[in-house]
């Protein structure tokens, strides 16, 4: 750490390290007062808060069917029947403690929470992090159940005292005080200039004591309170008399070892604390060494952008320089044809003209570029700032000796330093934009053929963008693509086009501004040919060389939680669904196929009373609300303990022998290229092909109560006896 430290006070000055102070301050202010943080505490999303702030946030929550508050949020996009974004979290959490209560609870009841996760009760409070929009349930004692977060207590605190610099009082003057002058060392007391030389003179034994200004006496006294404060061990929460001395890795918290013998972290997996934190902080230095060394470059950058300025300036001179020299040539050219001779006064009208339109033209190429590096300074300024803030608070972080309060922060530390220099290559491209030459030509040869020809070209059209292959991907049915502006290009936008994975025609698939796309809705198993090229007013760029991409040979999907009825439960990463009703209530994949043959099966695990769950495909836009099969949206086969039927628009047809129990496999079998569907129960085909004239987008649909609970098995391979 201490070799990390010494990188960190090269890359700064003194004048920048107070300038890197004044950043962190972002870092340290509460997100609802704006403010330095005031007894910080540590949501389940790893964000911070000021303790009073929480108070006035936390409400009381709602009951089991209202969460139309959490998927309402903005940060959850809208999305149609092809373009949808897969997200995995429903955006609800729980307080460490609270779950932990939560899960300790049902090893004796089975009736508790969902995985471990406390049931939600009208009178359950509740907070929203003011970053990220989660939800968090707490439990009877609200936020007070939240940690405080100790290490960004204390750099708080070293922070303002830096920040803020207070005038010091004598402390053995009577009455009103006088402004110390000195501090002492070793008395450990401010004096001013009378007292020091009444009580302190500077002879005898006192003659050796080291006398130091009274700021910097100021910074000594609380380095050492904050030390003795430091040297105290942590103490549980739950049990106030003992001592932090293991970290749970299940929970993510440091514990003590009543926690483990007969608290909430029964048979948790633990490491001790002090091991855990040395692991954690070697994995933050070393992290923190890479991003250190790109701000650095980052600097070196901006010196470099700085000088080009000066180099604009220069170059716009001799630029100018050349110009004229090039009428001047054109000029005598002229004065050689007799028939200009004669006009010789009006030719000097007409070369004053284009004197003032020269100016003009190299004004405006100077304005130009002059702005391009100013936004570019601008731009890198902006991210080194943020940049530097990081650092310094993830050094401050560093500089915790407890083990325990480091441990409650350096795992969202680490994934924010890890996550700023992943997002580093493309926010910060440590090139020039633009180059200090001219890009202006005079076009002089047409000119001494015909005068009448002489024109400036005040932009070249920009260079094919530089695709970044590191970053395109294909996943399931659909691609990314990632690319830059070719260095010294100046871009007003891209255009992306793909083929129609035949190796036929490209069409346009997206016009704008960005540098990276995501294309949805495509075929599985199919590969797409695409090109890039950038535009600006001087016209359009030469095409990127192309990239091929291949989506995925077999369809996986997963239930999706934003397009199921509120009352579907999910677990095990939202492959295992259930109902909190008796009413039939439909949940859909995340992903719709239009092509192929696809096949998936659902294992049922629990199968009470003889309910009648429906399985099957529907469109993204089928009742979410009935059983599925009931509209003319969704083609299914409900199927209880004896027999099975497949119904479409409330018709019902093939009634067909054989049920379903706990541990029965159901597969489905969408031959999208046959425009068929066909049904399997424990591996045996189950009746005639169900449906026909299949043609469009279908969604893997299943809809069930409360008495049924299924897994779904998706991407699994084709059935041998396929027809």
């Amino acid at each position: 750490m201490q070799k990390l430290v010494e990188s960190l006070n090269v890359l700064l000055s003194c004048t920048d390290k107070r300038f890197a102070l004044t950043m962190m301050e972002q870092e340290l202010s509460c997100p609802v007062c704006r403010g330095l943080y005031n007894a910080p505490i540590m949501l389940p999303c790893a964000h911070n808060i000021c303790l009073n702030c929480a108070h006035t946030l936390q409400t009381n929550g709602p009951t089991h069917g209202n969460h139309q508050h959490v998927h309402g949020h903005p940060e959850y996009l809208e999305y149609g029947e092809v373009d949808r974004l897969s997200e995995a979290d429903s955006g609800v959490g729980f307080s460490g403690y609270a779950a932990s209560a939560a899960s300790s609870s049902s090893n004796s009841s089975s009736t508790s929470g969902t995985s471990g996760y406390p049931s939600l009760h009208v009178d359950s409070l509740r907070l929203i992090c003011p970053q990220c929009h989660r939800s968090i349930y707490l439990d009877e004692t609200g936020v007070l159940s939240l940690p405080r977060n100790r290490v960004l207590e204390a750099i708080v605190a070293r922070y303002a005292g830096q920040a803020k610099i207070a005038v010091v009082k004598c402390e053995l003057c009577e009455g009103n005080a006088s402004d110390a002058s000195v501090y002492c060392e070793q008395c450990e007391v401010f004096y001013c200039l009378a007292c020091r030389e009444n009580c302190h003179p500077a002879r005898g034994p006192l003659a050796k004591h080291s006398l130091i200004p009274p700021v910097k006496g100021k910074i000594k006294a609380r380095a050492k309170a904050q030390g003795q404060q430091s040297g105290k061990p942590s103490t549980c929460s739950e049990h106030t008399e003992e001592n932090l001395s293991m970290y749970c890795i299940l929970c993510k918290l440091p514990v003590c070892y009543l926690c483990l013998n007969e608290g909430k972290h029964v048979n948790h997996e633990v490491k001790a604390l002090g091991a855990m934190a040395k692991t954690q902080k070697a994995e933050l230095s070393q992290t923190l060494t890479s991003l250190t060394e790109k701000a650095r470059q980052a600097k070196d950058f901006l010196v470099h952008l700085k000088d080009k300025v000066n180099q604009v300036q220069e170059c716009t001179v001799e630029f100018e320089a050349s110009l004229v020299a090039k009428f001047d040539e054109l000029i005598e050219a002229l004065k050689k044809r007799k028939e200009m001779l004669i006009r010789q006064a009006s030719e000097i009208r007409k070369n004053s003209a284009q004197a003032e339109a020269l100016r003009n033209v190299v004004q405006r190429e100077r304005e130009f570029k002059t702005k391009m590096i100013k936004n570019h300074i601008g731009q890198c300024s902006s991210k080194l700032k943020q940049t530097t803030g990081l650092l310094e608070y993830a050094i401050e972080v560093m500089k915790e000796q407890d083990p325990a309060a480091f441990l409650m922060v350096s795992g969202a530390l680490i994934n924010r330093v890890r996550h700023t220099e992943v997002s580093w290559k493309k926010e910060m491209i440590l090139e020039h934009r633009v180059d200090a030459e001219f890009d202006l030509t005079l076009d002089s040869g047409p000119v001494l053929r015909a005068i009448e020809r002489l024109n400036f070209k005040e932009m070249k059209v920009p260079d094919p963008p530089i695709i970044v292959t590191e970053n395109c991907s294909a996943e399931n049915n659909s691609v990314t693509l990632a690319w830059q502006p070719y260095p010294s290009s100046w871009v007003e936008g891209y255009v992306l086009e793909l083929d129609d994975g035949n190796n036929g025609e490209f069409r346009e698939v997206y016009y704008g501004r960005e540098t990276i796309c995501t294309v949805d809705g495509l075929h599985f198993d199919t590969t797409y040919n695409a090109r890039i090229k950038a535009y600006n007013h001087a016209g359009e760029g030469d095409y990127s060389e192309t990239i091929c991409l291949q989506t995925a040979e077999v369809a996986w999907f997963q239930p999706d939680p934003r397009s199921a009825h509120p009352d579907i439960i999910f677990t095990n990463d939202n492959m295992t669904v259930t109902c909190n009703t008796y009413d039939e209530r439909v949940t859909l994949g995340n992903v719709g196929f239009s092509k192929g043959v696809h096949y998936w099966e659902i294992t049922i695990d629990r199968y009470d009373n003889h309910p009648d769950p429906a399985f099957g495909v529907a469109r993204f836009n089928t009742a979410r609300d009935a059983m599925l099969g009931k509209d003319d949206k969704s083609w299914s086969m409900y199927v209880d303990n004896n027999r099975s039927w497949f119904i479409h628009s409330n018709a019902h047809s093939d009634r067909t022998e054989g049920g379903i129990d706990v541990g029965s496999v159901v597969g489905v079998l969408l031959d999208l290229n046959k425009q068929t569907l066909r049904f399997y129960i424990n591996d045996c085909k189950q009746g005639p092909v169900a449906f026909t004239g299949l043609a469009g987008i279908f969604y893997p649909a299943i809809s069930l109560n409360r008495n049924t609970q299924v897994t779904f098995h998706p991407g699994l391979e084709i059935p041998a006896d396929c027809d």
